[in-house]
C-alpha cells in the first residue's frame, strides 16, 4: 500500500452527525464521569465535556483513513488539538468539513504522520471548534518526503501543581466505543495482537477525556465552558484497567501544561499537553 498523494487538499466533507443528551451523558460515563460531576451526567442543566467534540467528528477521522490510503492494521492517533469557538449545545446536528494538509515521511521502517484539520458548525450556523489531527501510520513510511517540523514544549522542572489520579475500569475500551470509535484494535484481541499489541488498548481519545476532566476540576472547576484550547501527543499506549494521574503546571493566566502518566510504571502516555482558558 502507499499514501494517495492526491488526496492533500481534497475537501472532506460536509459530513453531518445527530445527537441527544444521551450522547453527551454516554460520553462523560465512558470518559470517567460519574456522580461526583453530575453537570456532565445529569441532563438538568447539563454541561459538555470539551473533548465530547472528538467522539462528534469520529467519522471524519475515517474519511481521513480511506483518501489518504492508511494501512489500518498501523494506525494509531497521534497528536490532537482542538480549539473552541462556542459553547457546545447539549442536543442538535453538527456539520463537519475539513481536508488532508500535510504527510511526512518518518522513514521505511518508521512510517509516517498524516495531518488533516477540520471546522465543525452547529445546526444553529454557530461554528463550534476546529480539530487538528496527526494520524501515526506506521506501515506507510519510506515515500521521500521531508520530516514534520518539531514540536517542543518544555516543561517546568518543578514538581507539578495539580496530580490528579484515575482509574479507568477494564472495561473501559467496551464503553468508549459506544461513543463511536468503533475501530477494532480497542476490542478485538487477535487484532490488537496482529497490530503488536498483547490485547486490545485503550483509546488515546478516551485518555484525552480523562485529562481534560482533571484540567477542568483543578483549573476552572465547574466552568467547562471556559476551555478555549487543548493540545496533547498521544505518546505510549494504555491497557484498560490501568490506573492513571494527570500532572498539572500552571505556567502563566488562562495557561497550564500537562501530561497523563501510567501510575504504574511511571511511563508518560499523553505528552505535551497544552490547555489554554478563560480565568
Amino acid at each position: 500500500m502507499a499514501l494517495n498523494m492526491d488526496a492533500i487538499g481534497k475537501k472532506i466533507g460536509p459530513i453531518t452527525r445527530e445527537y441527544t443528551w444521551r450522547d453527551v451523558i454516554l460520553y462523560a460515563l465512558a470518559v470517567g464521569s460519574g456522580s461526583s460531576e453530575l453537570e456532565y451526567c445529569y441532563e438538568k442543566n447539563l454541561k459538555i465535556i470539551p473533548t465530547f467534540s472528538l467522539a462528534t467528528t469520529f467519522d471524519f477521522f475515517w474519511h481521513i483513513a480511506k483518501e489518504s490510503n492508511i494501512n489500518v492494521a498501523g494506525i494509531l492517533h497521534g497528536e490532537q488539538e482542538l480549539i473552541f469557538h462556542a459553547v457546545i449545545p447539549s442536543e442538535g446536528t453538527l456539520i463537519t468539513e475539513g481536508a488532508i494538509t500535510h504527510y511526512y515521511d518518518k522513514g521505511k521502517d518508521k512510517g509516517a504522520l498524516v495531518i488533516a484539520e477540520c471546522d465543525t458548525f452547529h445546526s444553529n450556523g454557530a461554528k463550534l471548534f476546529t480539530s487538528i489531527c496527526n494520524i501515526f501510520a506506521r506501515f506507510d513510511g519510506g515515500f521521500g518526503s521531508g520530516e514534520a517540523p518539531k514540536n517542543v514544549v518544555t516543561f517546568p522542572e518543578s514538581e507539578p501543581d495539580f496530580v490528579v489520579d484515575a482509574r479507568p475500569s477494564s472495561d473501559q475500551n467496551l464503553l468508549y466505543r459506544l461513543t463511536g470509535d468503533f475501530f477494532k484494535l480497542h476490542v478485538d484481541p487477535e487484532f490488537a495482537r496482529n497490530s503488536g499489541f498483547e490485547k486490545p488498548i485503550m483509546h488515546g481519545a478516551c485518555v484525552m477525556g480523562y485529562g481534560c476532566r482533571a484540567l477542568i476540576q483543578k483549573l476552572v472547576p465547574g466552568k467547562s465552558e471556559y476551555v478555549r484550547r487543548l493540545a496533547c501527543r498521544f505518546s505510549r499506549p494504555l491497557y484498560p484497567g490501568v490506573p492513571i494521574k494527570t500532572l498539572i503546571w500552571k505556567t502563566e493566566t488562562g495557561k497550564a501544561l500537562w501530561r497523563v502518566v501510567n501510575a504504574e510504571s511511571g511511563e508518560t502516555v499523553l505528552d505535551n499537553g497544552i490547555i489554554e482558558f478563560v480565568e
